[in-house]
C-alpha cells in the first residue's frame, strides 16, 4: 500500500530518509517513489539536495543511494539523549543465550517500532524477518504487537481507526484479529506472532516501559515454528518478561542516563 504522499517540504524529506533507512543495501530513486509515494523528479531533487549535505551518498558504480555521513554524526550527538541501547544489549544477549533463538531489541517511533540490537543464539536455523533498522507498524511482528497492547485503550483504538493493516500484510491483520490478538497479548503479558508475515517464521515479545509508565521499547525472540511449540512458549514468555521487568527497572531507578522514549 503506497503512503499518502507528504504535503510539505519537511515531510517529504523525512518520509525519503525513513525509506531509505529500511534498505540495507541501498535504493534507487525509483524504488524510493514508490516508497514515499513522491514523484521520481521529486524524490531526485531531494536527495540530490541530501547529497550536497551529506546526509545521503550515492554509489557511483551502482547508482544506488545510501544514508550519509551526517546523519551518523547527528545520531552521535543525540545518542546521549535517547539511546538506551547499551543497557538492553545485556538483555538481549541472555535472552539469546539462554534461548539459542534470535533475541532483538526494538524501539518505539510514533506508529512504528524499529529494531535497534540483534543477536542470534546458537540454533542453527534462523529467522531473518527482523534486522537492525527495520520497520514495521505497529500491531506488526511481535514488537509492534506487544507495544500497541500495551498502550491505553483509547490511544490503541484510535490508532486502529486509523489504518488499514490488512491491505499491506494481509488479511490475519484485520482489525477484528488484531484486536483477537491484543486481548490476549494482554492476558499473557507478552505477545505471540504465529507466522503471520513470513510463514513458518514465529516471534514473541515482551515491553519495556519508560519512567513516566509508556511503552517505549520490546525485547522479542524469533525463531521457526518448531521452536514455538506450546509447552515451550510459556517459559520464553516468562525469560522475555523477566528480561523486560529488569530493564524497566534499570531505567527507573536512574541506575543508567535517563532515557527519553522516540514515541
Amino acid at each position: 500500500m503506497t503512503p499518502a504522499p507528504p504535503d510539505h517540504v519537511v515531510g517529504r524529506v523525512s518520509a525519503v530518509l525513513r525509506a531509505l533507512s529500511t534498505r540495507r543495501d541501498g535504493a534507487s530513486t525509483s524504488d524510493l517513489a514508490r516508497s514515499c509515494g513522491l514523484a521520481r523528479p521529486t524524490v531526485h531533487r531531494l536527495l540530490s539536495a541530501l547529497a550536497e549535505e551529506g546526509y545521503v551518498d550515492r554509489d557511483r558504480h551502482t547508482g544506488r543511494w545510501h544514508l550519509g555521513p551526517e546523519l551518523y554524526l547527528l545520531g552521535e550527538a543525540a545518542a546521549p539523549r535517547y539511546d538506551v541501547t547499551q543497557q538492553a544489549r545485556a538483555s538481549v544477549h541472555r535472552l539469546a543465550a539462554a534461548t539459542g533463538e534470535s533475541a532483538f531489541f526494538s524501539a518505539r517511533r510514533g506508529d512504528e517500532t524499529i529494531c535497534l540490537l540483534r543477536e542470534d543464539g546458537d540454533f542453527p536455523i534462523r529467522s531473518f524477518v527482523l534486522y537492525e533498522g527495520a520497520r514495521f507498524p505497529l500491531g506488526v511482528v511481535s514488537a509492534g504487537l506487544v507495544v500497541l497492547a500495551m498502550l491505553p485503550d483509547r490511544e490503541a483504538e484510535a490508532y486502529l481507526s486509523t489504518v488499514d493493516l490488512a491491505a499491506e500484510w494481509g488479511p490475519a491483520h484485520r482489525t477484528a484479529e488484531i484486536r483477537a490478538r491484543l486481548a490476549r497479548t494482554r492476558q499473557d503479558g507478552y505477545s505471540t506472532n504465529p507466522g503471520l508475515v513470513v510463514e513458518g517464521s514465529w516471534g514473541m515479545a515482551a515491553a519495556v516501559f519508560t519512567p513516566s509508565g509508556e511503552p517505549g521499547w520490546a525485547l522479542s525472540l524469533t525463531g521457526v515454528e518448531s521452536r514455538f511449540r506450546p509447552d515451550r512458549r510459556p517459559e520464553l514468555g516468562a525469560l522475555l518478561l523477566k528480561e523486560a521487568h529488569s530493564l524497566t527497572n534499570l531505567l527507573r531507578t536512574g541506575r543508567t542516563r535517563p532515557a527519553i522514549a522516540l514515541g
